[in-house]
């Protein structure tokens, strides 16, 4: 491989230029328009994308603006690279050091939103896709670079290709873990509400899928023992200001973001919040409620649905809370272990959870993804991954993170993150560093050629 290897650096600068084209648009998910289903921001990225693909002769298909894709090759079967362009928001407060949507580079690491998670991949696809080109081996099997604008607000998007073009035969994300992902935990999406409370405004997170950074509520002053909120919050190592306003006590909390399938990593700054009340001797029915069922844990203990295989445990957050006419409403994001279904928890959720300070209520759910290590496209990624990087030791995994895997047949995840890395994805600072981009491309061109002798 030490000429795809040359091959692949010699469009070192390319890869940096386009991604810092792609990192510039904003597209978190932004209200819908007449040709932007997604809003103004993922359009414009898939446009930009779509124009990079043409401009490097492949065959290019924008649909409707939800997705696109570029290809090469001939023949019936499909291999697909399946990657995101959308982005979770960025904000300069959340403690970026530098600006989230003007990609900056120093000593070889570059940062922006979306550099690891999903643009960064995106490009280093484009690049092992024209290394395939220039390479002029025979491709028996078409390679399409699919484009997706909605990853992190529900893959709708993907949705809407699978139903334009159907699934692939043989397929990757770029958007899990080296060397690959054979099995992803299912999914319970809830909500929490209620109107049994005294609490006058609550306002925190920015996502679903995000350990809440910052929380702030306001309620009635002397409804609380000062001094016991902050012996707790100083005794937790707690990050808290407490503003006295005219008959309310503001309470800001900051925590500490982090991926929702990893919460134990993150603080959550509403769970911090609700639980130092109740520390301090406010009495509230939602209060009470919330720290019955959620409180700190991050493994479900509270609604009863605390459980584990031997691929590994269940894990819940809490990203959002908001408050409107009195009623308070917060979402659960569970993610569940891999040999379950999203009955089973439902059902131990439904038997477990009786309480008049809130109510617990699914919105949706999402089987586990599996596939067995000795699958061969399991066994083609993963030889792909030890050849070009001579790393035997890490083994596929077994995720709590949601790919677009569960969205298309055939289909797993395949990098980009290499093994010991914490890039800060749905995080302030996100990273990645230019010469791993480059492996990335390395990686995926053996992994297509090795797709293409199935």
């Amino acid at each position: 491989m030490n000429d795809v290897k040359t091959m692949v650096e010699g469009y070192r600068d390319e890869l940096v230029s386009r991604l810092g084209e792609l990192v510039a648009i904003n597209s978190e998910e932004g209200t819908p328009e007449a040709d932007a289903p997604f809003g103004a921001g993922p359009r414009d990225v898939l446009k930009a994308a779509l124009q990079m693909s043409q401009k490097d002769g492949f065959h290019t298909v924008n649909l409707d603006n939800y997705a696109g894709y570029g290809e090469i090759g001939e023949g019936k079967e499909c291999i697909g690279i399946v990657a995101h362009l959308d982005v979770v928001p960025a904000h300069m407060e959340d403690g970026w050091k530098t600006d989230p949507y003007k990609m900056t580079e120093k000593d070889g690491i570059l940062y922006g939103r979306g550099v690891s998670d999903d643009k960064g991949a995106a490009v280093a696809s484009m690049i092992a896709m024209k290394v395939l080109k220039d390479m002029q081996v025979p491709l028996t099997k078409r390679v399409r670079l699919i484009l997706g604008t909605n990853e992190e607000t529900g893959s709708k998007g993907l949705a809407y290709y699978v139903k334009k073009e159907g699934s692939v035969n043989y397929g990757f994300t770029p958007d899990g873990d080296f060397p690959c992902i054979n099995g992803e935990k299912g999914m319970v999406s809830a909500v929490y509400h209620s109107k049994k409370t005294g609490i006058r405004s609550i306002q925190g997170g920015t996502a679903k899928n995000i350990v809440c950074r910052k929380c702030t509520a306001e309620v009635d002053k002397c409804s609380f023992s000062r001094k016991k909120l902050e012996d707790w919050y100083n005794n937790n190592s707690i990050e808290y200001t407490a503003e006295e306003l005219a008959s309310t006590v503001k309470i800001t909390v900051t925590g500490v973001s982090a991926h929702a399938s990893t919460p134990e990593l993150g603080t959550n700054a509403i769970a911090y919040l609700l639980v130092g009340l109740k520390q301090a001797g406010y009495q509230d029915p939602f209060v009470d409620f919330f720290c019955s069922h959620f409180g700190l844990d991050t493994d479900g203990t509270g609604l009863g649905i605390k459980c584990n295989d031997e691929y590994g445990a269940l894990t819940l957050n809490c990203g959002v809370i908001g408050m409107k006419d009195g009623a308070i409403e917060g979402s659960v994001d569970i993610r569940y272990p891999v040999t379950m279904n999203s009955r089973q928890i439902v059902k131990m959720m439904g038997e477990h959870l009786s309480d008049d300070g809130g109510e617990v209520e699914v919105k949706g759910t999402i089987e586990p993804l599996f596939y067995p290590t000795d699958s061969p496209l399991v066994k083609c990624l993963t030889e792909a991954y030890q050849e070009v990087t001579g790393d035997t030791e890490t083994q596929p995994m077994v995720i709590g993170g949601g790919t677009y895997a569960k969205g298309i047949d055939h289909t797993i995840a395949f990098g980009c993150a290499f093994p010991g890395n914490d890039y800060h994805i749905h995080d302030a600072n996100e990273w990645v560093r230019v010469d791993e981009l480059l492996k990335q491309a390395e990686i995926y061109v053996a992994g297509i050629l090795k797709l293409m002798k199935i």
